[in-house]
């Protein structure tokens, strides 16, 4: 699908994950072009699932979720029926914020904001411990953000 970009696209891309207020008119004064080539571009980057949605992103200690912690989960029975439902019902959990699938020594890794310990410890005793087939869990609390991107390097 990246063939299928040209240097202005990718410029396109670029100038909307580090700002996806910027206008279309903004955007086509900072690459010499008129508006409506870039808002067709735009439509078009859109339409083709480039760009997946227009999201603001929040300070987690405003929004008082300060804690983030990484949870590793091991899964008792790795069939597909355990693995799918484990799936549905972590999308269900709205403490969830990320989730993956993972290869190697654990199944999933889990990425958790809550506004403290005893909050992240009431989610684990009575949310996370509730899903069948969870072996081990293993949680690591962040300390420090060093980098923290939604942008991708195209």
């Amino acid at each position: 699908m990246m063939e299928q970009l040209d240097q202005t696209d990718i410029t396109i891309l670029r100038i909307l994950q580090k700002d996806s207020k910027k206008t279309a008119k903004e955007i086509a004064k900072t690459l010499n072009l008129t508006s409506s080539p870039v808002y067709e571009r735009i439509r078009r980057l859109e339409k083709q699932g480039f760009i997946k949605k227009y999201v603001a992103i929040l300070d987690k200690k405003l929004i008082d979720r300060s804690i983030t912690t990484i949870c590793q989960v091991s899964m008792r029975y790795h069939n597909e029926a355990f693995i799918e439902k484990f799936e549905e019902q972590i999308q269900a959990l709205e403490e969830v914020q990320e989730c993956y699938h993972m290869a190697g020594q654990v199944d999933f890794v889990l990425k958790i904001n809550t506004k403290s310990l005893e909050e992240y410890h009431d989610f684990v005793k009575y949310k996370l411990s509730k899903i069948e087939n969870i072996g081990v869990l293993n949680s690591t609390f962040v300390l420090k953000d060093i980098k923290h991107t939604s942008e991708f390097y195209i």
